[in-house]
């Protein structure tokens, strides 16, 4: 067992789910979103942007909090790591929406409403695993349904892919929903980085 003597500084942990919970918000706002009438996208993109600023206001607070700590509560490399995974969640987020915004595109495949509820689940559960740190227990749920969920993702991905390319569509339709399959599948990539680095935080202080 290791006794820890010197105070730390343990605002990491709100910090971290004041992060997680602008990526949360984000999330459900882009399923919302797809699901909804392009007419809406536009307003939705532009909160979407807001709740980015947000999240980058959020990871800068968790590094400042880290270079002006003498006893962080775990490795500052992996506090700057995963705040920085963290934030790639929202980018991807938010840049999907934003990819529908300015390609213009018109109706969507229905498996993208499929992608963005995965990405709702996948944030949902990160932000329940944020006050896990804290303690570092039962983390281990978490990483696995986020590995499982990204799984389900990529399968998704594929057929999305294979569907684009089955048919007649227009090759400038083809180019622009290619982008946006993209980044929702970079979304989804993004919180199994999360999920494997909350993993390999928590082998380190095991």
């Amino acid at each position: 067992m290791r006794f820890k003597l010197t105070p730390q500084n343990t605002s990491f942990y709100g910090q971290f789910a004041t992060l997680a919970t602008h990526i949360r918000d984000a999330a459900h706002l882009l399923q919302a979103t797809v699901e909804g009438p392009p007419g809406e996208w536009q307003t939705a993109a532009r909160r979407l942007k807001e709740l980015e600023h947000e999240g980058d206001e959020a990871t800068h607070a968790i590094l400042s909090a880290v270079n002006s700590s003498f006893i962080t509560p775990f490795d500052r490399d992996d506090i700057y790591r995963l705040a920085a995974r963290l934030d790639d969640c929202l980018d991807h987020i938010e840049a999907s929406a934003e990819i529908m915004v300015l390609y213009r595109i018109g109706e969507l495949p229905a498996a993208v409403a499929e992608q963005a509820r995965v990405l709702a689940e996948m944030a949902d559960l990160t932000l329940e695993a944020m006050p896990g740190l804290e303690k570092m227990h039962n983390l281990r749920e978490f990483w696995i349904a986020i590995n499982s969920l990204e799984n389900d993702a990529d399968r998704n991905y594929r057929q999305m892919i294979a569907a684009l390319f089955d048919g007649d569509r227009d090759a400038v339709d083809i180019i622009k929903l290619k982008e946006l399959f993209d980044e929702l599948e970079a979304a989804a990539d993004s919180f199994e980085t999360v999920a494997n680095t909350v993993e390999s935080i928590a082998a380190k202080e095991s």
